[in-house]
């Protein structure tokens, strides 16, 4: 099986770290120019140094009106659109103020929206596109600990469904990819919020996932790659018969049958 984007442009959004590179580097890796997105030009510079040869430079706060039009005059059309960006932290349920949920909601799902809106149409018009919304399982199984997070996740189940009825027939798939609890730089502080931060980290990963995540049965956080790995298949021709879905890589972590 070879999965081959050659001759295509994508944009992953939130991609100068974590998740958001791994995901960049495999599209690049199968023949696609990559724009990596994130709010400051220094760190889109550093990160597109570092990745080498097949990545341009898409700057720009997406959670805002004026980052998302720079992201826009960066890269007019794109073939492929990985709605990465997310933040995420713990947070007493009953001691989330207003304004955090709307920050939640306007970084999480907002700016997806935005950006969909702005490319579905150009690849609806060509008759080939991949729209990919990274959700969560906190999306199915919200956890107590960041019930705003799970909130924003849920709402981009909703919102890729959508969008798949309404590029249906066109040759766009839209798909939400479940990730499971995954190890990165952010991730490792989330986890030594909740577990001793005496603890070296392969304990405290253990003691997080006993505690906090006990249904996972891959029982070990997820590599970045191994997310990003399903992506680059979801953007290939190869899933063109997969769209309007909620893909699991979750490590097993839920205990359900999606819809």
């Amino acid at each position: 099986m070879r999965l081959d984007v050659s001759g295509k442009t994508a944009l992953v959004t939130g991609s100068t770290q974590g998740i958001g590179t791994q995901i960049a580097k495999g599209l690049a890796s199968a023949g696609a120019t990559v724009a990596i997105n994130g709010r400051g030009e220094d760190k889109v510079k550093a990160t597109i140094d570092q990745l080498g040869d097949g990545f341009v430079a898409a700057p720009g706060d997406i959670s805002t009106d004026a980052g998302t039009q720079q992201v826009l005059d960066a890269v007019p059309d794109v073939d492929i659109l990985v709605n990465n960006l997310g933040i995420f932290g713990a947070a007493e349920p009953l001691e989330i103020t207003d304004d955090e949920w709307r920050r939640y909601f306007e970084v999480n799902v907002l700016a997806a929206v935005r950006l969909t809106r702005a490319y579905l149409p150009g690849m609806m018009s060509r008759g080939w596109g991949r729209i990919q919304y990274i959700a969560s399982d906190s999306a199915v199984a919200i956890p107590a600990e960041m019930i705003h997070y799970g909130m924003s996740k849920t709402a981009l189940l909703g919102v890729s469904r959508g969008f798949a009825k309404a590029a249906a027939g066109t040759g766009v798939t839209v798909n939400a990819v479940i990730a499971g609890p995954t190890h990165t730089g952010g991730v490792e502080d989330f986890v030594y919020q909740l577990v001793d931060r005496d603890l070296p980290w392969d304990e405290a990963q253990r003691e997080f996932m006993r505690e906090h995540r006990p249904q996972s049965l891959l029982q070990r956080l997820i590599e970045p790659e191994e997310i990003a790995n399903m992506v680059v298949y979801l953007s290939s021709p190869l899933a063109s018969a997969t769209t309007g879905g909620a893909v699991r890589v979750d490590g097993g972590y839920v205990d359900s049958i999606l819809p």
